[in-house]
């Protein structure tokens, strides 16, 4: 569907605002598609961004420092999400014994289970994203890539 029919809006002032809201609209459709995926595990989508960070760290622990750079929704509370994870015996947090100031955090195996439950089910996530052809994926994660460009530039 195109984005004026989702928005019921006929016409944009500029080209580059329609980009805008289209690519809004679609990040938020793909962010409540995920939501309800992710609701059946009892987990946020950033949750699961927390447990695949630090599965790719396992057998080694994680710092908060580490988990809050690697997160892809960089606004984020890691330290939250961190404890709602400890609380449902999906990660371990332990002072580290060298600087008190410092907690490693790791994933329990409750936690790569789960990771493993939801990687079976993995292609119903990505089918929303097999109506593009192979040439197509690439050319928009090209798009997105060149439109991010910078990522360090403020507003």
């Amino acid at each position: 569907m195109k984005i004026g029919e989702a928005i019921k809006q006929e016409s944009f002032s500029d080209l580059y605002i329609q980009t805008e809201i289209n690519v809004l609209y679609t990040a938020g459709w793909i962010s409540n598609w995920n939501h309800k995926f992710y609701k059946q595990y009892d987990i946020s989508q950033q949750q699961y961004n927390v447990l695949r960070i630090l599965r790719g760290q396992h057998p080694k622990s994680a710092m908060l420092s580490l988990i809050s750079e690697r997160m892809i929704d960089k606004m984020s509370n890691a330290t939250r999400l961190v404890e709602k994870l400890r609380l449902k015996n999906l990660v371990n947090r332990k002072t580290n014994p060298h600087n008190r100031r410092c907690v490693n955090i790791s994933i329990t195996q409750k936690g790569l289970d789960l990771l493993k439950e939801i990687d079976n089910q993995m292609n119903i996530v990505t089918q929303k994203y097999k109506t593009l052809t192979e040439e197509e994926a690439i050319l928009l994660n090209d798009l997105l890539d060149k439109m991010r460009g910078n990522e360090e530039e403020d507003i």
